[in-house]
């Protein structure tokens, strides 16, 4: 019996976040996903963009079903930290988005992101139709034939999969918990670093 309503309570989880993501559409909206490191910083500044509806901080990319933070966080169930953003494509293009989470990620480096390492902080691009894996796709190869960067671009670009919207207090972090937000994201690096990468006139909410 145990066993039996672990295994609904996935299901339903799981359809819930597929239900979500068709909701969007249906209203009219669209959905993208990206993962680029500690989904506490990859929220803020898709927050701030007019067009977008809404960020939700989750896991996705990996194996197991419904799995917690501290199950992603051991590296085993193949689980990437992503934000799954809803947005009016009338008010704001995919392609914006995309250009704001390049500027917000560190490229170069596989399976980590600035002071976090494994593969739950591997950067990539979840695209849900063909037109948003043309736009991804583009968007990368513009960046390597840019010559800003000496070593590879190393972020994936792969079909959405099922999204796991994670803990309630995961989401909207930097703002229920600014110092703690801001301390962390300071001891990280996250900005001295993508000022080494994009320079200062970046996009990124701190």
């Amino acid at each position: 019996m145990r066993t039996m309503l672990a295994t609904t309570l996935a299901v339903a989880v799981a359809l819930g976040a597929t239900f979500a993501s068709a909701a969007a559409m249906a209203s009219g909206n669209a959905v993208a996903t990206f993962a680029g490191g500690c989904f506490w910083c990859m929220e803020p500044p898709y927050d701030e963009l007019d067009g977008v509806i809404s960020t939700t901080s989750g896991y996705t990319g990996g194996r197991k079903q419904n799995p917690t933070y501290e199950e992603v966080s051991t590296g085993t169930t193949g689980h990437t930290e992503a934000v799954q953003v809803v947005y009016d494509p009338k008010r704001i293009s995919y392609a914006r988005l995309l250009e704001v989470f390049w500027r917000n990620i560190d490229p170069l480096t596989a399976n980590a992101q600035f002071c976090d390492h494994g593969t739950q902080y591997r950067s990539g691009i979840f695209y849900h139709d063909a037109e948003q894996r043309r736009l991804a796709e583009d968007s990368k190869r513009a960046l390597e034939a840019s010559g800003r960067f000496k070593g590879p671009i190393v972020t994936e670009i792969v079909a959405a999969g099922t999204f796991y919207p994670a803990e309630e207090y995961h989401q909207d972090y930097y703002k229920k918990n600014p110092i703690r937000y801001k301390f962390y994201r300071a001891g990280c690096g996250r900005d001295q670093r993508l000022a080494e990468l994009w320079g200062d006139s970046t996009q990124r909410a701190k």
